[in-house]
């Protein structure tokens, strides 16, 4: 007989990533309605769980005791005490969650000789040093641009859209291959860029604008040939980063195109606007050779204090895209002070862990305890399983780890206690699952 052990967060009882010890596995005939686990049933790889390095997120950090700023850093990053986060994501230079618009290059210069990443020495690169050191291993990066520099712009400005100018396309694309090596040369490994943040999107913050089709000849024609001029053939390239309502058409404009789609890794995406997790699907089918990455989402409009309805936006969200082949999930600001910033347009959002610089406390809000029930048990490697489900009310998905442990994670969004039955083969355990509460079963 299998070992089968529960970890449990209920809004009512108090309990928060909670391990409920051992639980005691019975034959397969239970009455209660089934989920089946079936171990046969292969889908994705899972590269990781994690967040973002702001300048937001370490500024604030830095403002905190330097014995608030560990513990925020292990609460996350430590494997055993934390959520066990493996990826993380950059900014190119600026974006909203900065203190102001700022490039690595001085203006004009289209040889890109002044390129220097030193603000970023300041705050965020002693944040990803901390956290690999926590971690005790290389944090997988995704790296990702919210605007080029002004003077390559339509619209003479990094905020509020605009797009690159043409005669810049050459130089832009040469800025991402220097942003990479710079931060090589401060041992940070970047595995993966995005060619644009949310490039369908006119914001008052860092913005630029991409239609389907501009985003693949430049690929195709500069980002792409570019990269592999440059010895960068190993960093993955990752288109959209946008939210999921029209990630089939980007990803079909794009991918469409053997001559482009022989550069991209994949699709990244994110929350806003809608749950559309049947597009995620799509984009598998339509182009099953390709990855797909969940790179943003957070909740908006500041801080929200033990909101536990946010929370269970993170665990629905989680379970419907990881059922759809998503291999990873980045959560967006790591850290926000008290107000949800800083921001330098004031857009203001929740984290999951609040660091009140007036008090030096930190707050865990509810969504840190949703996600710490998919990336502490879904370990890098772990493969998506087929899940049976006899039950419409329940959200489930399940993996088995590098180890062959099976971590299924069962959330009940429902006012009501729901009853039911986890089987594995031969076995399985009847269970009863509290109102709004999130339970992650591992079955060694």
């Amino acid at each position: 007989m299998a070992n089968w052990s529960k970890v449990l967060t209920a809004r009512d009882s108090g309990e928060r990533l909670t391990s409920q010890g051992q639980i005691v596995s019975v034959s397969s005939r239970l009455k209660r309605s089934a989920i089946k686990l079936d171990p046969e049933q292969q889908f994705q790889t899972i590269i990781g769980f994690g967040g973002a390095f702001t300048e937001a997120a370490a500024y604030t950090l830095s403002r905190m005791s330097p014995e608030k700023r560990d513990e925020a850093i292990r609460s996350y990053f430590d494997p055993e005490h934390g959520l066990g986060y493996t990826i993380g994501r950059v900014h190119i230079h600026s974006c909203d969650f900065a203190l102001e618009n700022y490039t690595y290059v001085e203006d004009h210069d289209t040889e890109l000789n002044s390129f220097d990443i030193s603000r970023d020495r300041k705050w965020v690169l002693p944040l990803i040093h901390d956290a690999v050191k926590t971690a005790g291993q290389d944090i997988t990066m995704l790296a990702s641009p919210w605007s080029p520099p002004a003077w390559m712009k339509t619209n003479g400005e990094m905020n509020n859209g605009g797009q690159l100018k043409p005669e810049f396309r050459d130089a832009w694309a040469l800025y991402y291959t220097k942003f990479i090596k710079a931060y090589r040369e401060e041992g940070v490994p970047i595995w993966g860029i995005t060619v644009q943040n949310e490039p369908a999107a006119v914001q008052t913050w860092d913005s630029c604008i991409y239609s389907g089709e501009e985003e693949r000849d430049f690929v195709r024609d500069y980002l792409g040939p570019t990269m592999h001029r440059e010895g960068l053939a190993d960093v993955n390239i990752l288109i959209w980063d946008h939210n999921r309502d029209l990630m089939v058409e980007r990803a079909s404009a794009v991918l469409s195109d053997p001559e482009a789609a022989k550069y991209v890794w994949g699709t990244g995406f994110h929350w806003y606007v809608s749950e559309e997790f049947e597009n995620v699907g799509k984009v598998h089918d339509l182009f099953p050779d390709k990855h797909l990455l969940f790179t943003e989402g957070c909740k908006e409009g500041g801080a929200k204090f033990g909101s536990w309805t946010n929370g269970e936006h993170y665990g629905r969200n989680m379970i419907g895209d990881l059922n759809q082949w998503t291999e990873g999930y980045l959560d967006w600001n790591l850290i926000l002070d008290e107000t949800g910033g800083p921001n330098h347009v004031n857009n203001l959002c929740d984290a999951p862990i609040i660091a009140d610089t007036k008090t030096n406390t930190l707050h865990y809000n509810i969504s840190y305890y949703y996600i710490g029930h998919f990336s502490k048990y879904i370990i890098p490697g772990a493969v998506r399983i087929g899940v049976n489900s006899g039950n419409a009310v329940l959200g489930t998905t399940a993996f088995r780890n590098p180890d062959g442990s099976i971590a299924a994670v069962v959330m009940n969004e429902t006012d009501e206690q729901q009853a039911f039955s986890l089987v594995l083969g031969t076995e399985g355990v009847s269970e009863v699952l509290p109102a709004h509460s999130i339970a992650t079963y591992i079955i060694k």
